[in-house]
């Protein structure tokens, strides 16, 4: 059910309820007009802007956490981009910035890989059709466009959070099918012209392409980026490592999990990767709004 038809219409009833005889007809209308605004301010929270679906607030057990901290971890509603961002989105964004087209970005903010498979500064080409997921594009040259777009990118827990979520449940880390799909395509061999976004599946959130298509940009890709340095911290650290990297996690079966980390764990942000890409995301209502379909 649509979330405006599960809010409370303020209808002419209403108004009789609020209406006493000790009351002035000025306070009804004060009344009146304080349900309204309740009603169109939690209304706009619940629908998401358009590109977007909403991921309401809820919990997950990430694969690595702190020794002391056994516990699943909190993530709070936010919009997502319903797809992956495509080339069209960021030629759109390269024409309106200029100093991040191929031949001007600064080579700290990307490799020399950057939008590779374009033709030109602002041609896009055979090997990056319009509605192809973007790739062969920075971690830094990824905010810089959520930032345009008034977004920002996901973090680390939004993102496996959303990611749990199978065709027809809100979280599939638990079946054995789901995970074994996204196994599959991990060991597939990236073809030269990425299908269109939209072309795997559309999960139960309404996000297409969490898997099957690219990988995608976090903000926080790096939180639990492994160096030779690390070896030599606290115990905590260790767990992080060769067999014991196995120690500690949430679900040791959950070998698709595992390639995602090591991924994150393996790039800079200056890095343009060939199967690389992003999304972006929006801050959702404040705290105290009500999450109408949990």
């Amino acid at each position: 059910m649509p979330a405006a038809a599960r809010l409370l219409p303020v209808k002419a009833q209403h108004i009789k309820q609020f209406r006493t005889e000790s009351m002035p007809d000025c306070r009804h209308i004060t009344l009146l007009f304080l349900a309204l605004v309740m009603q169109a301010t939690d209304l706009a929270y619940a629908q998401a802007p358009d590109g977007m679906a909403r991921v309401p607030s809820g919990s997950y057990l990430p694969m690595y956490r702190p020794a002391e901290d056994s516990g699943r971890v909190d993530v709070p509603g936010f919009f997502a981009d319903t797809y992956p961002v495509t080339n069209a989105d960021f030629l759109e964004f390269v024409k309106a910035n200029p100093s991040w087209s191929r031949s001007n970005v600064s080579r700290l903010f990307a490799d020399n890989s950057y939008l590779a498979l374009w033709q030109g500064d602002t041609t896009l080409g055979p090997q990056s059709p319009a509605r192809s997921p973007v790739t062969h594009v920075s971690w830094f040259a990824a905010r810089a466009f959520a930032a345009w777009r008034g977004k920002r990118l996901p973090t680390l827990h939004e993102w496996e959070y959303a990611a749990r979520a199978g065709t027809n449940e809100e979280d599939a880390s638990g079946d054995s099918t789901f995970l074994q799909r996204i196994l599959q395509w991990y060991g597939k061999p990236s073809p030269e012209v990425l299908p269109q976004v939209g072309s795997v599946y559309r999960n139960y959130w309404g996000l297409h392409d969490m898997h099957g298509l690219v990988w995608e940009w976090v903000e926080d890709f790096n939180s639990v980026l492994i160096s030779g340095d690390s070896r030599k911290n606290a115990d905590k650290d260790r767990q992080l490592f060769c067999a014991g990297a196995a120690t500690g996690v949430a679900d040791p079966n959950d070998y698709a999990a595992f390639m995602r980390y090591a991924f994150r764990s393996s790039i800079q942000a200056n890095y343009c990767v060939a199967n690389l890409g992003f999304r972006c995301v929006q801050d959702r209502a404040p705290s105290h709004q009500v999450e109408y379909n949990r």
